[in-house]
């Protein structure tokens, strides 16, 4: 027998099935529909009294008890079916108290991390608390006998020393900073400010050789015998500017024109973002023009632009959002 007939064979079986409960179902509404033809054309009434409504509702579960169940005949359909309604109602049942309780489930969950960030925020907040108590312990044992004004100048000498160590720092970076921008910072922005590849791409020319300039494809042109050194000095002031008289007198070059570029942009920026004291809206600097130096800074995440003027920036305070 193949697939095919053994199909047909089935949904034969599964079809008699199904006829056979029917008839039975039917047979047994008509019993019940002859039963309670025949109480009503009795002309039977309910007794009016507690006792015998009583009496009857006992006689009834008696009646019931001592019958056989009504069961299905072998081979019917009738309990799969009553199995497939219920576990189909279960399964509707399921999906609604699902999606009932989809949106709490999101709410309970940002309401436990938000519980959570909140307990990690306390502990840490006890362990400092902590740390601040026992500090106070010591001092006041250290100095349970000395004199208010003794405390105060120790205070006052101490942030003194902090004062002086701060500066030697700053003074020790600052220096650090300049020795990188004229050794070599200095020459890499020349070369980008004059039409060459940007900073870190051309990390082996001098300020002698970049004096020439970069051709359209950002290569270096070879020098044509000796070079004018007037023409290239009114090239540095066309592309940096006059000459503040930092360099003593002297002629500048290219490396050293960008990097007082570099310097004199730094200062401004670290001026401005002091003179701001926190407020962010009050550090930025308005550059005349777009320079290799402030390309430099942006490109390092040292700097931002303004959100609506590109010819504004300030230095990323990153003290600020640490603090925050």
């Amino acid at each position: 027998m193949d697939d095919r007939s053994r199909n047909n064979s089935e949904a034969q079986s599964h079809a008699t099935n199904i006829d056979h409960t029917l008839k039975e179902l039917q047979r047994k509404v008509r019993e019940y529909d002859a039963q309670l033809s025949e109480l009503r054309s009795a002309g039977y009434d309910a007794p009016s009294t507690a006792a015998g409504q009583a009496r009857i509702l006992k006689t009834a579960f008696d009646d019931v008890t001592n019958s056989e169940p009504f069961l299905p005949f072998p081979g019917s359909v009738l309990p799969a079916l009553l199995a497939l309604r219920k576990t189909h109602q279960t399964i509707q049942e399921s999906k609604a108290f699902l999606a009932s309780q989809t949106e709490t489930t999101e709410k309970t969950k940002k309401r436990l991390k938000d519980d959570e960030a909140a307990l990690r925020d306390q502990q840490l907040l006890n362990e400092a608390l902590k740390q601040r108590i026992e500090t106070l312990r010591t001092e006041a044992d250290s100095g349970a006998n000395a004199q208010p004004e003794d405390e105060a100048r120790k205070r006052i000498e101490e942030l003194r020393r902090k004062k002086q160590t701060y500066n030697k720092e700053t003074s020790k970076l600052m220096k650090s900073l300049n020795r990188f921008i004229d050794d070599h910072l200095a020459v890499m922005l020349a070369a980008e400010a004059m039409g060459g590849p940007v900073v870190g791409d051309l990390m082996d020319a001098d300020a002698e050789e970049i004096a020439a300039g970069f051709n359209a494809q950002g290569k270096l042109k070879k020098p044509k015998g000796e070079v004018n050194k007037d023409k290239s000095q009114r090239r540095i002031d066309d592309i940096w500017g006059p000459s503040d008289g930092s360099s003593g007198g002297k002629k500048r070059d290219v490396a050293t024109a960008a990097g007082e570029e570099m310097r004199q942009l730094t200062e401004e920026l670290l001026n401005k973002l002091v003179e701001a004291k926190g407020n962010s809206s009050d550090a930025y600097v308005r550059l005349p023009y777009e320079t290799a130096s402030a390309r430099f800074l942006i490109r390092s995440n040292v700097a931002q632009f303004h959100p609506k003027d590109a010819m504004r920036i300030r230095l990323v305070d990153y003290g600020r959002e640490l603090d925050d």
